[in-house]
């Protein structure tokens, strides 16, 4: 016997739309934002501690500034009025226009739109590992009642070395980084701004839209941006050099590479003055 009819099928639940390039870019941002956010405050043990400095360490500053302009991209790309209006725009010297002057791509239609979805989707990340990193640097006081976090380190120099080689090699890109990018950015964002990262991440999705990606190789980095990270990493390390016991590693792990690090996502969508020139 047939099964019997069903009724008619609702709308098909929006898919992101993820370039496979940009999503292995992205994937450094979206897999250090989520497993350093996800440090767990309740310090058992210094092995709980170990994983912590490990998770909070995996990131290289230049890599995870790319990844963050792609985020961005991936979120822009979201919004169908930009999409469209960057086909319909498309011509002779947009491309190349976009790639001098990212911030030209506020101009396209639906621009705002876009910039609203990408300074969201990167402000939500920022913020939840701001707020993060505040609970595991209060932990670092709270958890000083049981010995094991006051005890004196035996290893740290060694620890140190590990944190260095964990930060230098970054984020490998794995199978599953496409699928969880494409979760992140589907979840959208409303916040307004035009800051140079959400610049740079409209020239750089408007550029993908034209199959002209290769001419946006020059818009994965921002000086202020990269600048914050790297100070951030440095004083990571600077704070684990010179810390004495558990605790002050957890809060060298809370305040530099959790909360320092957030904020400087958080900075990289807050506008700046810049010169806006139309795409003509």
């Amino acid at each position: 016997m047939p099964p019997p009819a069903s009724g008619p099928a609702g709308p098909p639940a929006p898919q992101a739309h993820v370039d496979v390039g940009l999503a292995a870019q992205a994937g450094a941002f979206e897999a250090f934002t989520r497993k350093a956010g996800a440090i767990s405050p309740a310090f058992s043990g210094v092995e709980d501690v170990s994983r912590g400095l490990q998770a909070g360490a995996a990131y290289e500053p230049r890599q995870l500034e790319a990844g963050m302009i792609a985020y961005a991209a991936l979120a822009a790309l979201q919004e169908p009025a930009f999409v469209a209006g960057v086909k319909k725009a498309g011509g002779r010297g947009l491309a190349r226009r976009l790639a001098a002057n990212p911030e030209a791509a506020f101009d396209l239609p639906g621009a705002a739109a876009a910039a609203g979805r990408a300074n969201g989707a990167l402000h939500r990340r920022g913020e939840a590992l701001v707020d993060a990193g505040g609970r595991v640097r209060k932990a670092a006081y709270s958890v000083q009642k049981h010995k094991w976090s006051t005890a004196r380190l035996t290893n740290g120099p060694a620890r140190l070395a590990q944190v260095k080689r964990i930060s230098t090699g970054g984020h490998r890109a794995a199978p599953e980084d496409r699928a969880r990018v494409a979760a992140a950015v589907a979840e959208g964002g409303r916040r307004g701004g035009a800051s140079p990262v959400v610049a740079r991440g409209l020239a750089l999705a408007a550029l993908t839209v034209l199959g002209q990606e290769a001419q946006g190789r020059s818009l994965l980095s921002e000086p202020r941006t990269g600048a914050c990270l790297r100070w951030a990493k440095m004083n990571f390390h600077q704070c684990l050099a010179s810390a004495g016991t558990h605790y002050e590693d957890i809060y060298c792990l809370g305040v530099h590479a959790m909360t320092e690090t957030g904020q400087c996502v958080v900075e990289a969508t807050r506008p700046a003055r810049i010169r806006r020139a139309a795409v003509g």
